[in-house]
């Protein structure tokens, strides 16, 4: 009962509307503290003086930094990091070198100091630049060896011949099953009519794809994820690997792709949105439509000619190129978007999804293969939505 009522008393907050009637002491006071000084904040802008909040005092909040960091996981301090930034508009605290010595780096705040790049003073620059570097890396070794092993099996896959050149090429199981009618039971085993099988590795580029990401202030995590998975892809010989980013004017970054961090910096967060323009620009870099794919990332509020966006897009369908608009791609759950706008690229046969980043290898996979992508979201990213 003691234990449910101390439970009680963290939940409430205290003061002396909580009727638990529980005193806290030792680390329990200080944790109530640290919640107390973002929760309670916002409480006593309607009337109740219960927290004294984190002010605009950077050493305070570094101080408050390194108190969550040692009461809470490091999950709970990225989600108490989050709320502190948009509950208590702390964003430009953010732009001293020791308040970004003390969080916990993750997707949302490398959004939130990409947003600040364009302001922030030189000194805060390079310790912003580490706070990049190091989610990058972590999300590099997390998302990198799944991506080109997922992309390098699809390609293989996609390469099918029916004369496999060396014995190891073959694939016995498909050249087995392609050749059941020839069965003979007096000697229990197949005569194969035809071969199945995979064409040497190719090292010439096979497939063209092409990334263009919306930069407006809502698609930050989708930023971020986008540039990581297209320095993976840019990496690989098979593929040739575009990367734009646009809002009201496009930015080619595609030469930045061996750097992510460098690319990251070379974006900015914010302003309004011209997809159309964006994907003219884009469809310009295809020289091998029918060996293309273009990824659209946006939340599809258009601020260009609607028309002559869907226009462009059932030309580049019409010639072959695989046409693809995600959303968001970020672990952030259903995305705002423009309805309207995905309805009329569903009719053009462009299916409109939000995608994970754990999903996005095998989302590539099934592009580089030609599978039917609709079919593909229903069976994978449906399936993971029912499951959660």
């Amino acid at each position: 009962m003691e234990e449910r009522m101390r439970r009680w008393r963290l939940v409430l907050g205290g003061g002396d509307a909580d009727g638990t009637g529980c005193a806290l002491g030792g680390a329990d006071a200080g944790m109530d503290a640290a919640l107390a000084a973002l929760y309670d904040a916002e409480a006593g802008t309607t009337g109740r003086e219960r927290g004294a909040g984190l002010g605009a005092s950077a050493p305070r909040v570094a101080r408050w930094l390194g108190d969550i960091r040692a009461y809470f996981p490091s999950t709970v301090v990225q989600v108490m990091q989050k709320d502190a930034i948009e509950r208590l508009n702390l964003s430009r605290l953010l732009l001293e070198p020791e308040m970004l010595e003390a969080v916990e780096p993750d997707v949302h705040l490398v959004g939130t100091l990409l947003s600040l790049n364009r302001v922030m003073p030189e000194k805060a620059r390079e310790s912003a630049r580490a706070v990049v570097r190091k989610v990058v890396a972590e999300l590099e070794a997390k998302l990198a060896q799944r991506t080109r092993a997922a992309v390098t099996g699809a390609l293989d896959r996609s390469a099918r011949t029916h004369r496999p050149r060396r014995v190891a090429d073959i694939d016995w199981d498909r050249t087995i099953r392609a050749n059941l009618k020839n069965y003979l039971p007096e000697r229990n085993t197949v005569v194969p009519s035809r071969l199945v099988g995979y064409a040497r590795r190719q090292q010439a580029v096979q497939r063209e794809v092409v990334l263009c990401i919306d930069q407006s202030g809502s698609m930050a995590a989708s930023v971020v994820y986008s540039s990581v998975f297209g320095a993976v892809l840019a990496s690989m010989r098979s593929l040739r690997t575009s990367l734009v980013v646009f809002d009201t004017a496009v930015v080619d970054l595609t030469d930045q792709l061996h750097d992510p961090v460098e690319l990251l910096f070379g974006t900015q967060l914010g302003g309004g949105t011209d997809i159309n323009r964006a994907i003219a620009y884009g469809q310009g870099l295809i020289t091998r439509p029918t060996d293309s794919i273009f990824i659209l990332i946006s939340d599809l509020y258009e601020g260009g000619v609607r028309e002559e966006m869907l226009r462009r897009v059932a030309a580049m369908t019409a010639a072959g190129v695989q046409v693809i608009v995600l959303l968001a791609l970020s672990d952030e759950g259903a995305p705002s978007y423009d309805r309207e706008n995905a309805a009329a690229l569903a009719a053009l046969g462009v299916p409109a999804f939000a995608c994970t980043p754990d999903a996005f290898p095998g989302m590539m996979a099934a592009a580089i293969e030609r599978r039917d992508i609709t079919q593909w979201v229903e069976r994978n990213i449906s399936a993971e939505r029912t499951r959660a």
